[in-house]
């Protein structure tokens, strides 16, 4: 996707800051915290576009460059080096160069010269020294740094291929992890289906083995109401019986008599 005019904007107000950033400013320099807010105000905007905005990535790193830029300015009003020096060591440079002539990003080169001059002050602090010719000479090791960098650009793209390599199997692992995380959410939700029609059906088997219940106790009752009433019969029955045998053998006695 091309850039639009507000990030190609942003892109040179922020390669201007770098520029700033890398040199020895005046104490009563205003442009680069000028130039730092506007940043600020662009970026915001950038992301409240919609259809044209830039990739999360390069947001996130454009991002990373203006912070970086902020705390810069920040830790530059701290009063003593040693806070200036501890400041800088939060702060957390670019990781890709803002335009494509530069061989490694200008805020990783700003954030070694920045370490080097809290360095060079607190050391001309202890030792009593004169803090610009240990500047400069600081200064003067981070050139013959830059003139390795030619050299030991090879070892870079090697390092560039790892370190791809590694972040390739990061993201492999985490589409598996992601991949491994639905399903066991699906399973999980799987599992609470059945549960769920296993309560319900746990639920009907017991209304049904209530309501058996009570119609066994009613056909219980029932019987037991039957069963008495079949006794009652039964035993006028008898008593009727007996009494009709006791009758019958009075009057075969009175109608026999005893022979003599």
């Amino acid at each position: 996707m091309a850039a639009t005019r507000l990030e190609l904007n942003l892109m040179r107000l922020l390669s201007r800051c770098e520029a700033l950033a890398a040199e020895r400013r005046d104490p009563e320099e205003w442009r680069l915290e000028k130039y730092v807010a506007a940043l600020e105000d662009m970026l915001r905007e950038l992301k409240k576009q919609s259809s044209s905005r830039p990739a999360p990535e390069l947001l996130n790193e454009y991002s990373r460059k203006v912070d970086f830029l902020k705390g810069l300015l920040e830790a530059e009003k701290l009063s003593s080096s040693t806070e200036k020096a501890l400041a800088n060591q939060f702060l957390a440079p670019g990781r890709t160069p803002t335009t494509t002539k530069e061989r490694t990003p200008a805020t990783k080169t700003v954030h070694l010269q920045t370490k080097a001059r809290c360095t060079g002050k607190m050391r001309s602090e202890l030792l009593g020294t004169d803090p610009l010719a240990i500047d400069d000479s600081e200064e003067l090791n981070i050139r013959k740094r830059r003139g390795l960098a030619s050299d030991e650009k090879q070892s870079a793209v090697e390092l560039d291929a790892v370190l791809q390599h590694h972040q390739d199997m990061q993201e492999k692992l985490a589409e598996e992890m992601l991949s491994l995380a639905r399903s066991l959410k699906n399973n999980t939700l799987a599992a609470q289906n059945v549960i769920k029609q296993d309560n319900q059906t746990l639920s009907h088997s017991l209304r049904m083995a209530d309501q058996n219940f009570e119609k066994l106790k009613d056909e219980s009752d029932r019987l037991e109401q039957h069963a008495k009433k079949s006794v009652n019969w039964l035993l006028w029955i008898m008593l009727i019986v007996v009494c009709f045998i006791f009758i019958s053998m009075i009057l075969f006695i009175r109608i026999f008599p005893k022979l003599k």
